[in-house]
């Protein structure tokens, strides 16, 4: 059956039906983004970061070679539905233990309900895939009920909860007492329909909403180089002692002009088998700022592993390095670190580079003293998908298995340059297809209709490429190219359906598979100062 489907859709991407119809969109759809001259309307959501540790007991009576028990570090975002319900999206690390390179991607639905003052009723439902060593998470998914109590203060909350955490698939399953602290995260935004407008300060000034500092964030696309040192180890216990080449995506929040907190992740495309990737959280500082040049500290903590030797997961990363202003808004960045396990054997020296680009955004009042007069609504996505890859090439399965069929859960950003163009950022990890532990991370662009038929619908196609592996999955070091074209339909001014299909390739492995795919798109505008 499913290769009659893989058949249908390679027919219906190579008919010439799809880029017709995309063209007429393009056509019928010009009048729909006429602009307004309206003050956009501000909103905003009392969001939280969460950061949790769960023990995880192992089972060690079918393997007795494993350590007790995993650690794994949380890093969750949720956004309030109503005063009680709650979703959102998070990632998993493990952090001590022998489970070293095990991550995993989830969504999260949640009731907060108040019990006495302070005191509230915390427990939610999650659901992802990932994982590390196939043998213990087989197809990769797993659920996570939570239910406990939460302290909350104005700045922050903690709280304590019975946690179970169950690779179904798999042999890892463990109920737990953990723990968690939450700090708020206030998104200001407006509607989508306002993306790319423009407005000056005394527009805006008619609606004291929008009399809210300004706040300066950067993302950052990395490409990294990581020269092992020390006793660094593969996982066949091997010297390590190649550089890894490692593709990666920063997001920075500036608490003042000088300070910043950031959050980053990596996957590996050359070096080793593809596989292992980092996730890490910190603080930096600019010690010198100035016209063209901006120096920066930072130090991080996180969880790395993956084709390394088995060890517990948890890292630091200090760092230093120079951004060169090449613009207003986009820096070229330098830097140089070093990478180093907790109680592992991993160790590297650093240095990469990257593209930055820096915006101020949220509210209309001064930073540093600078006159912002001119600003724009600035369009994002945030989606939530199903993504099914068909006859995906295998080089080790335990049944001797050729293709497999695999699914993932993924979550992607994207970003408005244009009406009709954007930039793409995605993480995906696999939660059923006999490939627990496969993970893809994508960069790419993307260019769509204006809307039509009432603004209901409009077509897209989307062109990525980046880093994936694990699980035996052939996509050799882990270069990957995606080619999607898809429809949105949106339900109102915020959420759309999209669903699409395209062809997923590693050029220097086998995998060549038909893309399915099919989700929920979160749309608002944020408001971004132009000086």
């Amino acid at each position: 059956m499913f290769r009659r489907i893989r058949a249908t859709y390679r027919k219906f991407i190579l008919n010439v039906q799809l880029p017709l119809t995309l063209v007429t969109g393009l056509l019928l759809g010009t009048a729909a983004h006429a602009q307004s001259t309206d003050v956009p309307q501000r909103k905003q959501l009392n969001n939280k970061v969460r950061l949790n540790f769960i023990p995880v007991s192992m089972p060690q009576a079918t393997y007795p070679s494993l350590d007790k028990t995993m650690g794994l570090m949380g890093l969750h975002y949720f956004i309030p539905f109503n005063d009680w319900l709650y979703g959102g999206a998070g990632m998993y690390a493990a952090i001590t233990g022998d489970q070293g390179g095990l991550f995993t991607l989830g969504a999260t639905l949640g009731i907060n309900k108040k019990l006495y003052k302070s005191l509230y009723l915390d427990a939610n439902f999650h659901f992802g895939g990932g994982g590390g060593y196939r043998y213990l998470v087989n197809d990769g998914g797993y659920i996570n009920p939570n239910i406990g109590l939460q302290l909350q203060q104005k700045h922050y909350a903690v709280g304590v909860q019975y946690s179970h955490f169950d690779f179904y698939s798999g042999a890892i399953k463990s109920n737990a007492v953990s723990v968690f602290v939450e700090i708020p995260s206030l998104l200001r935004f407006t509607d989508y329909r306002h993306s790319q407008q423009k407005f000056e300060l005394k527009q805006l000034e008619k609606d004291q909403l929008w009399q809210q500092p300004v706040v300066k964030n950067a993302q950052q696309l990395r490409f990294d180089f990581f020269k092992p040192i020390g006793s660094s180890q593969k996982d066949n216990g091997t010297p390590l002692r190649e550089t890894l080449y490692v593709l990666g995506f920063e997001y920075q929040k500036y608490l003042d002009e000088k300070s910043f907190l950031f959050v980053h992740t990596d996957a590996i495309y050359k070096g080793l088998r593809a596989g292992f990737m980092d996730l890490f959280f910190g603080m930096g500082y600019h010690p010198i700022q100035s016209t063209y040049v901006d120096v920066f500290t930072k130090f991080a903590v996180g969880a790395a592993g993956g084709r390394v030797a088995p060890e517990g997961g948890l890292m630091l990363y200090p760092s230093a390095g120079i951004d060169l202003k090449l613009s207003q808004r986009f820096r070229l960045s330098t830097h140089g670190g070093y990478y180093r396990a907790i109680g592992g054997t991993l160790e590297a020296y650093t240095f990469g580079f990257g593209i930055k680009y820096t915006n101020f955004s949220g509210g209309t009042q001064k930073s540093n003293q600078t006159d912002r007069s001119n600003y724009r609504i600035q369009g994002i996505s945030l989606s939530l998908e199903n993504q099914t890859y068909l006859g995906v090439a295998k080089t080790d399965d335990s049944k001797g298995l050729k293709e497999v069929d695999l699914q993932l859960l993924a979550f992607q950003v994207n970003y408005d340059l244009t009406k009709n163009l954007y930039l793409i950022g995605e993480a995906g990890f696999a939660y059923d297809g006999r490939s627990g532990g496969y993970a893809h991370g994508l960069v790419g662009m993307g260019v769509k209709s204006p809307s039509f038929l009432s603004n209901h619908l409009e077509f897209f196609i989307d062109a990525t490429g980046g880093a994936a592996g694990g699980a035996g999955v052939d996509t050799d070091e882990g270069i990957v190219a995606r080619l999607v074209a898809g429809i949105n339909v949106n339900v109102n001014n915020t959420i759309s359906i999209t669903s699409s299909v395209g062809q997923f390739i590693a050029p220097f492995g086998n995998v060549n598979a038909t893309n399915i795919n099919i989700g929920c798109n979160f749309n608002f505008g944020s408001l971004t100062s132009t000086n």
